[in-house]
């Protein structure tokens, strides 16, 4: 199974203010939901409350160190390794990480592929994004200029870890 994270970033690494993404981009949010449909995600029990629900379409796995959290829908597990092996058991072919900062950061030394969506801007917040370069290459670039749908140019970049 291949290990995957997505995610928007500003120029200064912000991937979130206040529970909330930071800037409105349609194109990313088309983007997200075209490639992690049918597919897991795994996500942290923060980034779950402030989405408030599932996502559709996707096996939801909610990390959370409370062993009383419940989230319908959604499978929850203690760790990350637990949400990768469950998703590998389920027979997914790919899982996305899709943060927050927390899990981005544990996780980045498992990913094998990365599908980043660069703000180009620098954008107040108080979420970041680890560092993580130097150990990809890009493998395809396509650049979008701002416009009434979203607030920001962006570049859709995927990235695959250098072998």
């Amino acid at each position: 199974m291949l290990i995957s994270a997505i995610v928007a970033v500003s120029e200064n690494n912000v991937i979130g203010r206040d529970g909330h993404l930071p800037w409105h981009l349609s194109a990313d949010l088309k983007r997200f939901k075209a490639i992690t449909t049918g597919h897991a995600i795994i996500l942290g029990r923060k980034n779950y409350d402030d989405i408030g629900r599932p996502l559709p379409n996707r096996t939801n796995y909610v990390l959370t160190r409370n062993k009383d959290f419940q989230a319908p829908g959604c499978i929850v597990c203690s760790s990350l390794g637990e949400a990768i092996e469950a998703a590998r058991a389920a027979g997914e072919t790919e899982c996305f990480i899709i943060g927050g900062a927390a899990v981005y950061r544990e996780a980045m030394p498992l990913v094998e592929k990365l599908y980043l969506t660069r703000v180009l801007s620098h954008v107040e917040g108080d979420v970041y994004f680890p560092e993580w370069n130097d150990k990809f290459q890009k493998e395809s670039e396509e650049s979008f200029p701002a416009d009434e749908k979203n607030d920001f140019p962006t570049a859709f970049e995927i990235w695959v870890r250098k072998k």
